[in-house]
């Protein structure tokens, strides 16, 4: 009886189920049979879902299918039809439903964009593709955007934000400076998920300028760079330490949504002095193990692969000397749907029944819908054949009308998935696909497999005969399996024979025979036995085996279950193993593998090695040489050498190496011949002709080698042709009619006779001449003259000696000489592509007119005129070298509205060829640069007067000049920004009616037909009310004052609407000095907070000596330093002791040299200080006698006079400090820029400070003595006259004088 697998009455409601769906046809992989059967499409290749373009490149979207007929392919965009027929741009490949849209020819990548989804049909039904979105890649630039320099004091934290242009895909983004060099990172300071740059604190060497961030997009290979950061760090000690405070992400908990299969990514960076480390948890669980990452310094936690077991609760803990920071994030895993059971393709008979199952699951659960050939299901034709039961669609008593394509349909909101599967109803006879005649051998007693593959629709019935009319074999010896095999469990040497396999089913029968043989195993009949064997001993291993005579057997052996060592003591025999001079590395298992193409049977055995007896001590040394060397069978290319072994001192020799002497070509000369075991004395030589050969040997044992041996007796051989010929031949002329041929000449040895010469030939290649041919001597080069300018020839050189030539030699090609060009590119034409670039194109040279190999284009081109100035000047030719047989190319970097000439030329090995006539082009006209300078001068209280200067690049024909300007209060507050448009041929303007005592920003730039150039910024002050200060109506900081100023025809004055901007105090800047021989005046500009006590550290600039420090007496903006060194360059800083220690940047100046003799300065001489000390004195009464008589009621004459001509030097002061008004430096928040302090002209303007240094020096108007005050002449107001080096140009006032005693 036949073997039936049982299948237990338990199961029998699980066998119900599963007989629908095995009992499908299975239809083998044979391709024949593939190609012979009706099948419905099936969809191959498709692009993906999201599909991003190139915009530049061609799109190509895939779509192939396969299927019998061949099937069509149509296409639906955005939901309807696609008629590509109507589209020139858009075209199918032949033989397949891949899109191509031309973009390169003129189409536009987003006029495509959209859902595309390809059907392909045939007679057995429509598959369909996904829906495949098509989106041009983006790489926009980043928004323009006004970056404020970033001033943060030592040890705080600091963020500096990228925020990328939004790209598709996302660009990737780093940080890099202004050399292209990545930025360095570390736990401080590192790169957020974000983009942007986290520094947990600053450190000074943090300080830089140069802070870029870039932003690269893959798809288009583009990067796009952000405008550098400034970063300047002041330093304050000491550095408080802090406990951590997480800059990302804030607050204590959030939370993060991720798909099932992706990677998630958590991030905290923490700010804190130390720098805090990050620890990762999981509450309530562990972090998976083999799929968690920490990167960027343990900043950024990784799981990839996530799964729904991955949701929870994850935190991340800053940790510091001082104390800690976390964040929890909550992590919700969620899912797009993904496959469970995939429906698969059914292969039915006509009549039977069948089941596609199409299982998914997802977080939210997936629905499922069914389509059939791309058609809803509810909606497609009927087919009484055919159930759907949720996720099943279950087919019943199928006919051939019932093969279609069906699609399963899987969505939830995070995504879909979308299977093809086919039900093929097929009417088949039976075929069987194993070969006619197949040859089976099996070993006895082995199991034996005789194939019968088969397939037919209804499934066929198979049975097995031995031998042609045998009968249907049966019987426990024999079991049946379903795809067709007979399997024999036991084959016996009986079992040899034909069988035949009969395949039927109700359309026909066939049948195939096959043949078996059976052999005779392979037995190893003396296997290896266990030895034991003393070092340096002999030892055999045996294994001698018995085999099917049709069988050849492979003996291979293993030491230890590897290779034998690769040494030669091993020697492999027929039947044995042998090992010479055994050491103790030779101990282990030898196994012995005996292999046929049947079977493979092994044999093992363990070899011990033990020491030999007891010796005296050994000493080992390198061998000694070899002697007695003897030459014999002495042919023309080849001879015997021996030589008898010396001593080789207790260490075997393993190889000798044999040496040669030439005595013919280089004598005394030693050269490596070949080298051969330790076990050999005897070698074959091969010889080379016309050599005197000596014959010397070297052994070598572990120790080392030996001294080289006697030589032999000398062996001269004869003279033959040469074997070969010169190599590296070349053909390339040095002048235009010439030919120049090289040759790398052949060695003495090689030339193997006397008289080594070479045959030189050439002729023109495709030209039907002979061969022009000459012997030379040897030598490696020869000259052909009176050739034609760069033709291409043919070139062989053969070498010869006294016996005869070498092998007929291979050609090569050269070309004689090149030549100029002689003719220059035609037709050349410019198109302006702007104002700074532009296309070149030009027509190639004729071949023949290039004489020379094309190098490429050259051209040259240069300025005439600049469009605006109508001034021409020198300029030199640029040079642009396009290499190849290009015929364009791009002019960067041009001046625009701007006249230029251009030429072009053909360039070969010789040089230029001459020039194309100079074309004249133009550039339009483009946006200027900022005017070159903006100075504020005269100020009064209600006006200011500007003056400019005229871009130096206008770049065109300026048409007008933008002026915007702004009041800015004592809080930094900004007021309305007023805009004026000013002719351009204007070069100063008067402003009046502004605010008395105000400070004002101004914004200057032109204007060209084209747009507005970079502009240029500047602030001034109106002086002070010299009648009397209107008080605010609001207190400091909240506002100006409530009076309104009456319009005038340049600026019309309203109630100032003002915004607040972020001041940027405490700061120390301008720091200045006024250095003299052995002192140096120091001043500087303030803002901050009042009553700051200052200092001023000094040292030799370059030296690494310790800042020297001086502390400023009160909180005045200048000091003298003392003391110092006459000649000696020094360095000094500014510092403030109250503001956590900040400084101001170094400055560096010179004392000037020590004079011999130099005027006595009155300042320090005892009159002059006795002088000003009565003088004072007086004063002091004269104001007592004013405030006596005042109080009495009387009038002070001079008082009078005051009041009646206020002197504008002399400003009211405040009662508190005893400083001026709005001058105090206190509440000078915001000063004047470096430069617009003092006018052109060296005169010192009212606006000036009265007790500023910047503009004092040594002079004979004022002097200071050694604790910084001023001394003077104060007795009048004297005329302006102009400064000399640092002087003030008029003498200081009363007011100025006492307040410099107090």
């Amino acid at each position: 009886m036949m073997k039936k697998r049982s299948i237990p009455a338990s199961k029998a409601s699980l066998v119900l189920f599963l007989c629908q769906m095995i009992s499908a046809l299975d239809v083998p992989l044979d391709s024949k049979l593939l190609e012979e059967l009706l099948q419905p499409p099936t969809i191959t290749r498709q692009s993906p879902k999201d599909y991003i373009v190139d915009p530049r490149e061609n799109i190509v979207i895939q779509c192939e299918a396969k299927g019998k007929p061949p099937p069509s392919f149509s296409w639906t965009r955005n939901g309807t039809h696609f008629d590509i027929d109507k589209d020139a741009q858009v075209t199918m490949k032949p033989n397949s439903g891949t899109l191509v849209i031309n973009i390169m020819n003129g189409g536009k990548a987003e006029a495509y964009e959209g859902i595309y989804q390809c059907t392909a049909r045939n007679e057995r039904g429509a598959a369909i593709s996904n829906n495949i979105v098509v989106r041009p890649s983006r790489s926009p630039l980043w928004t323009k955007e006004r970056l404020e320099p970033n001033q943060v004091r030592e040890g705080d934290s600091l963020v500096l934000h990228c925020r990328p242009p939004v790209g598709l895909p996302p660009p990737i983004i780093f940080w890099m400076d202004n050399a292209f060099q990545r930025l360095p990172q570390s736990e401080r300071v590192s790169q957020g998920l974000n983009g942007d740059l986290y520094f947990s604190n600053v450190q000074p060497e943090d300080t830089r300028e140069d802070y870029i961030c870039y932003a690269r997009f893959n798809h288009t290979q583009t990067i796009q760079q952000k405008q550098p950061i400034s970063v300047k760090v002041f330093s304050t000690k000491p550095v408080t330490q802090r406990q951590p405070v997480l800059l990302t992400p804030t607050g204590s908990t959030s939370t993060k949504v991720e798909l099932r299969g992706n990677v998630l990514l958590l991030e905290c960076i923490a700010a804190g002095i130390p720098t805090p480390v990050i620890r990762w948890i999981k509450e309530g669980g562990e972090l998976p193990a083999n799929r968690t990452f920490f990167e960027n310094f343990k900043k950024t936690l990784k799981i990839i692969d996530v799964s729904e077991a991955d949701s929870g609760n994850y935190k991340c803990i800053a940790r510091n000397t001082l104390g800690s920071a976390h964040h929890v994030i909550s992590v919700t895993v969620k899912a797009a749907p993904y496959w469970i059971t995939a429906p698969r393709n059914l292969v039915l008979s006509p009549g039977e029944d069948g089941t596609l199952i199409c299982r998914a699951n997802g977080n939210p659960k997936p629905n499922i819908n069914w389509l059939a050939n791309g058609v809803p299901i509810a909606i497609a034709p009927e087919d009484p054949s055919r159930r759907v039961d949720g996720d099943t669609i279950i087919f019943s008593h199928v006919q051939e009308r019932s093969s279609s394509v069906y699609q399963c349909n899987a969505s939830n909101e995070y995504g879909y998935l979308l299977a093809n599967a086919f039900v093929n109803v097929l009417a088949e006879p039976p075929r069987i696909l194993t070969p006619a005649n197949k040859l089976y051998q099996v070993i006895a007693d082995s199991p034996a497999l005789l194939d019968c593959a088969y397939f037919g629709s209804p499934k066929p019935e198979i049975e097995w005969f031995k031998g042609v009319k045998g009968s249907t074999l049966h019987g426990n010896e024999y079991v049946f399996h379903d795809n067709g095999t007979l399997e024999i469990p036991v084959a016996q040497k009986d079992s040899t024979g034909t069988y035949t396999c009969v395949a039927r089913n109700e359309l026909g029968k066939i049948q195939n025979e096959v043949q078996l043989e059976v052999k005779d195993p392979t037995v190893i009949i003396k296997q290896p036995e266990y030895k034991v064997i003393q070092r340096y001993g002999q030892v055999s291993f045996e294994c001698i085996i018995k085999h099917d005579s049709t069988l050849l057997p492979a003996v291979i052996w293993l030491k230890d279950h590897d290779e034998l060592p690769d040494d030669e003591r091993f020697l492999v025999g027929k039947d044995n193993l042998t090992i010479m001079n055994v050491t103790d590395k030779d101990d282990g298992t030898y196994t012995c593998i005996v292999n046929t193409t049947l079977d493979s049977v092994s044999a093992s055995a363990v070899l011990t090695v033990v020491a030999a007896p007891p010796t005296p001590a050994i000493i080992y040394a390198r061998p000694n040489p070899p002697f007695d060397l003897e030459l014999t069978g002495q042919l023309e290319r080849s001879i015997e050498l021996s030589w008898i072994p010396g001593d080789e001192n207790n260490s075997p020799i393993t190889n000798f190496v044999i040496e040669y002497e030439d005595g013919l070509h280089e004598p005394g000369v030693w050269h490596y011949q070949t080298e051969v075991p330790g076990t050999q004395t005897t070698v074959q030589l091969k010889l080379s002709p016309y050599v005197n050969y000596s014959f010397r040997v070297i052994a070598v044992n572990e120790i080392g080698r030996s001294q080289p041996s006697e030589p032999s007796e000398q062996y001269l051989t004869k003279s033959a042709n040469p074997d070969e010929n010169p190599s590296n031949v070349q053909g390339i002329g040095s002048e235009p009619d010439n030919l120049v041929i090289t040759w790398k000449s052949l060695k003495g040895f090689q030339s193997n006779g006397p008289g080594l010469q070479y045959k030189v030939s050439w002729r023109q290649k495709d030209v039907d001449d002979e061969w022009t041919s000459v012997i030379v001597a040897n030598v490696s080069k020869y000259i052909v003259s009176g050739t034609p300018t760069f033709v291409p020839y043919e070139i062989k050189v053969q070498a010869l000696n006294d016996l005869g030539y070498a092998p007929e030699p291979s050609e090569v090609i050269g070309h004689s000489g090149e030549d100029l060009p002689m003719v220059a590119p035609g037709n050349v034409q410019v198109h302006v592509i702007n104002s700074t670039l532009a296309k070149v194109h030009w027509d190639p040279v004729p071949v023949k007119t290039v004489r020379g190999h094309l190098q490429g284009y050259k051209v040259y081109y240069w300025k005439i005129q600049s469009l605006s100035r109508r001034s021409r000047r020198h300029v030199e030719k640029k040079i642009l070298t396009f290499r190849g047989n290009k015929t364009f190319g791009m002019l960067p970097g041009l001046e625009p509205y701007s006249s230029y000439k251009l030429n072009v030329r053909v360039v070969n090995g010789k040089g230029e060829g001459p020039a194309s006539p100079d074309k004249v082009f133009k550039t339009p006209e483009g946006v200027p640069s900022s005017p070159s300078f903006l100075k504020i001068t005269n100020p009064t209280l209600d006006s200011l007067t500007l003056e400019w200067g005229s871009p130096t690049h206008p770049n065109g024909v300026l048409t007008s000049y933008i002026l915007k300007f702004q009041p800015i209060n004592n809080t930094h507050e900004l007021g309305p920004l007023v805009e004026i448009r000013i002719p351009a041929n204007e070069s100063s303007l008067i402003l009046k009616n502004l605010n008395y005592s105000t400070r004002y920003k101004f914004y200057f730039n032109a204007q060209t037909s084209v747009g507005s150039g970079s502009q240029i910024t500047e602030e001034a002050v109106t002086i002070m009310d010299e009648a009397g200060i209107l008080h605010p109506a609001v207190g400091a900081g909240k506002g100006y004052s409530e009076t309104l100023f009456a319009a005038s025809p340049v600026m019309h004055t309203v109630r100032p609407t003002f915004y607040k901007v972020q001041p940027l105090y405490p700061r120390i800047r301008n720091v200045t000095t006024a250095a003299a021989e052995t002192y140096a005046n120091i001043s500087w500009e303030y803002e901050g907070p009042d009553h700051v006590n200052f200092y001023v550290e000094y040292g030799v600039a370059g030296s690494k000596e310790d800042w020297k420090k001086e502390i400023v007496n009160g909180s005045r903006s200048f000091f003298v330093l003392k003391g110092l060194t006459p000649g000696t360059a020094y360095k000094v800083r500014v510092g403030a002791e109250g503001l956590s220690g900040f400084r101001s940047s170094e400055d560096v100046f010179e004392t000037g040299p020590a004079m011999a003799s130099r005027q006595v300065d009155i300042a320090t001489q005892g009159w002059f200080i006795g002088l000003m000390c009565a003088v004072a004195l007086l004063i002091l009464i004269l104001l007592i006698v004013c405030f006596i008589r005042r109080n009495k009621g009387g009038k002070y004459p001079v008082k009078e006079k005051e009041d009646a001509h206020a002197d504008p030097e002399i400003q009211p002061m405040k009662e508190d400090d005893g400083t001026f008004g709005e001058y105090s430096d206190a509440e000078d928040h915001k000063p004047l820029k470096k430069g617009s302090r003092t006018p052109s002209d060296r005169t010192v303007k009212k606006e000036d400070s009265d007790d500023s240094l910047v503009d004092y020096g040594e002079g004979v108007n004022g002097q200071f003595n050694e604790d910084g005050s001023f001394i003077g002449q104060y007795s009048g107001k004297k005329e302006k006259e102009p400064a000399e080096g640092n002087e003030s140009s008029e003498a200081p006032s009363p007011v100025n004088a006492m307040n410099s005693f107090v």
